[in-house]
Parts: C-alpha cells; structure tokens; sequence
C-alpha cells in the first residue's frame, strides 16, 4: 500500500506542475581550473642537511658529557668503597670476635653443671691443639650455634650477599 500512495504523490506532483526537474544555469557552469598550483618550499636542502649535522652534533656533546658524568660517579663509588674496606674488614672481625665470646659465655652458663666441663675443651681434651695464638676456624653452623633461626638465617643472607674477600 505504500508504494502505490508514493506512485499516485508522484503522480499527482507531475500533473500539477509543480515539479521542477533541478537543470543547470543558462550560460553554463564557470570553467574548472585543473593546473597545477605547486605548493610552497619551506625547507630546501642547506636547511635540511644544517638541521641534520646540527642535531647530530648537539647528540654527541650530549652523549659525551653523559659519559664523563657517568665515569666520574663511578671513579667516587669506587674511591669511597676502597676507602671503607678496611673499615668494614675490621667491623667483620670485630664482630666475629664478638660472636666467639658470646659462644664462649653461652657454652659455659649451659655447661655449668656437668661436672669435669671445661669451657673450650671436650671433657678436658683441647680441641684446637696446633693453632697457637691464632683464631680457631670454626663452621658456620658452629659460629651460630647459640642464635635462633630467624639470626642464622639473616646472618647467612647478609654473608651470601656482603663477602668482602
């Protein structure tokens, strides 16, 4: 039904004359302009080429000046972790003679009633017996015989990640 109320409008529309077909203009249309209108040159090849040395090396001077500053932190990392080492080697020591003592103190309080106990021997034999004055080498285990687990373990990630020597 609707396409037969859009045929009798059109119909209808052409009959009274009110339709009017869209023609062009008496005269014709104005002419096309179809050349070629070229488009401006901004840059041109002293420019391009200045541009691209220039950059190039304002790259190198900065590349080089990020060496030298890199060098430079570098050689004072260095200076200062030369400058500590023996500081740090003594705080080591200091520390394991610490450790040493306070075995020592532990060994003797937990051993204090066993009759024939002497602290540093095993019932009187000497267990160190050719090392003189030196200090005994003893394991890791040993060092940390008397500290909870949570120390052990801490103290073996410090020592797996800080070995000076």
């Amino acid at each position: 039904t609707k396409l037969i109320l859009l045929d009798s409008l059109l119909q209808e529309m052409a009959a009274s004359g009110t339709y009017k077909q869209d023609l062009p203009p008496k005269g014709g249309y104005a002419p096309i302009s179809f050349a070629r209108i070229p488009a401006r040159s901004v840059l041109n090849a002293p420019i391009i080429y200045g541009g691209l040395f220039a950059s190039m090396g304002l790259g190198y001077w900065i590349y080089k000046r990020g060496i030298r500053i890199i060098r430079k932190n570098e050689i004072e990392m260095k200076s200062a972790s030369l400058a500590l080492t023996p500081l740090m080697l003594a705080e080591r020591d200091r520390e394991y003679l610490k450790q040493l003592r306070k075995n020592r103190d532990a060994e003797e309080k937990l051993m204090g009633d066993v009759e024939g106990w002497e602290v540093g021997t095993f019932y009187g034999h000497k267990v160190y017996k050719t090392i003189g004055d030196q200090l005994p080498n003893v394991t890791w285990s040993e060092f940390y015989i008397h500290t909870n687990r949570a120390e052990r373990n801490k103290a073996d990630n410090t020592a797996k990640w800080l070995k000076m020597d």
